[in-house]
């Protein structure tokens, strides 16, 4: 999150760091993953579906948050995921 630069070439290295960014917010809000209600997902391919859900599956664990997942044209700076 310091240097803005994409971390990682796959989907699923991408999603990863996006959620640890996440995670530090949060944390650096007094708050964890347990307290997110909803996310939103935006994929530059939606074949990448399953491989970002895995990895979200991963860091939130059993907790579900709400979640839209958007397949779009094209995201900021070549990412293939944004999650917010």
């Amino acid at each position: 999150p310091e240097t803005g630069a994409i971390v990682g070439g796959t989907i699923k290295e991408q999603a990863k760091q996006a959620l640890n960014n996440l995670g530090g917010i949060l944390e650096a809000a007094g708050s964890s993953p347990e307290h997110v209600v909803k996310t939103t997902i935006l994929l530059q391919d939606m074949e990448d579906f399953a491989a970002c859900n895995e990895v979200y599956a991963e860091f939130f664990g059993s907790h579900r948050p709400a979640r839209a997942c958007y397949a779009v044209r094209a995201l900021p700076k070549g990412a293939l995921v944004e999650i917010e």
